[in-house]
């Protein structure tokens, strides 16, 4: 299912005067399109697969695909103009043909495929022909002399080469802002997976916490939770489960690996799952015992900042005043030399845990309907330990829904 917003990308192009959404990136190539970009992907270089968006909603999208997943594209996405772009990976189509010589069934496959005489196949993939490719799907929309929105943040300098050699007559702009926006908002289905994957999280969580005990190791704590996500997952016939991650950390050194739960010592628990790519965060302190001065001090200023801020996400407010918000609560609390980057960031399918937006004080982002948010207020003190407090956000219309269920208090045990 394709999750990009058409009417919202066509008013955010017309904003910036983009005839075209040109989308080289696996990510945003399966958001557009609804389908597995596949494995010419791994090597994070452009042109192996495309999708275009254009701005005109009278033009429908189109998209290059590798042959190898021509198959599945087919069968996942709506978009039915489309070019194929061969890889190093031998194919045959022989469903519907009379038997015959195995010689003969496969020419007869290759024939079909349209294979020209003397074909080869790259290395890898061919990027120039993948680019090719969609310059003629582009000239079809008469737009090869558009402005055409290229995601620049994943483009090497060799590929634009490529592009631009490619696409002579256009113009290629930075469009890499316009589809962080356009992907901050969420659809139904990716809120679905989000929550999803928070709720497997959160099972986990509950699996380590009634794991934590004197003398039990940091990695002992990490496979109780991820045995009781992926049983969560199992219970629920959960079947779309692609992946997990976790910064457990135990003792007075947070960032360490190691450690064995000792009387005193504070649990960090920052966890995700990911739901068809799409990763949760929740951020959960336990304490092994009665927490020391100093550590129910700190927390309890994280706790005073967590609650100043958390109000604040609702519609029509600047991320940028939530960052202030929650810097001021931490001075008031004692500790005015408190500085954090974010405390926040947005959800879904990135690279990594963490996506665009930021709730940070260079923000320009002002809070919508239909965003998924993680607000945390961490802190990392050799000596005395990690603790956070982190919960996942659904923007409504009126406010927010924390879609975490457990409590985010600190945990004595």
């Amino acid at each position: 299912m394709a999750h990009l917003d058409r009417t919202r990308a066509s008013q955010l192009m017309q904003a910036a005067g983009i005839d075209a959404l040109l989308l080289l990136s696996p990510e945003s190539f399966t958001y557009a399109t609804g389908a597995p970009a596949g494995v010419a992907t791994m090597w994070r270089r452009a042109g192996a697969v495309a999708a275009i968006v254009p701005a005109d909603p009278a033009f429908k999208e189109a998209a290059v695909v590798t042959d190898l997943f021509e198959a599945a594209f087919r069968a996942s996405s709506a978009i039915a103009d489309i070019r194929i772009n061969p890889i190093w990976v031998e194919t045959g189509d022989i469903r519907g043909m009379e038997a015959r010589p195995p010689e003969e069934l496969i020419k007869a496959a290759w024939e079909r495929q349209g294979r020209a005489p003397g074909f080869q196949r790259p290395e890898t993939f061919d990027a120039s022909m993948g680019f090719q490719l969609a310059s003629e799907l582009l000239a079809g929309r008469h737009l090869a002399n558009g402005r055409i929105g290229i995601e620049f943040d994943g483009l090497s300098v060799t590929d634009f080469k490529l592009l631009s050699a490619t696409l002579p007559l256009a113009e290629l702009v930075d469009a890499s802002d316009l589809v962080r926006r356009l992907k901050m908002i969420k659809s139904l289905a990716e809120i679905a997976h989000l929550r999803t994957a928070v709720e497997l999280a959160e099972a986990g969580i509950v699996a380590l916490r009634e794991t934590i005990a004197v003398g039990i190791s940091r990695d002992e704590l990490a496979s109780a939770w991820e045995k009781g996500a992926r049983a969560e997952a199992a219970l629920r016939n959960v079947q779309n489960l692609t992946g997990v991650w976790e910064y457990i950390s135990v003792g007075q050194n947070p960032w360490t690996k190691g450690g064995v739960v000792a009387h005193g010592d504070l649990i960090k628990v920052d966890v995700g799952c990911l739901i068809s790519g799409y990763t949760s965060d929740t951020g959960r302190t336990f304490v092994c015992g009665t927490p020391s001065t100093l550590q129910a001090s700190l927390f309890a200023a994280l706790q005073t900042a967590y609650d100043a801020g958390l109000p604040l996400l609702k519609p029509g407010i600047a991320m940028s005043e939530v960052h202030r918000v929650t810097t001021e609560a931490m001075g008031k609390a004692g500790f005015p030399g408190y500085t954090r980057g974010h405390f926040g960031h947005g959800l879904g399918a990135g690279l990594g845990s963490e996506e665009w937006p930021f709730l940070s004080r260079q923000s320009d982002v002002i809070i919508e309907p239909g965003m998924v948010l993680a607000f945390e207020t961490p802190w990392y003190v050799d000596g005395a330990g990690g603790m956070i407090i982190e919960n996942q956000l659904l923007i409504t219309a009126d406010g927010h829904e924390i879609m975490n269920r457990l409590p985010s208090g600190l945990v004595s045990l």
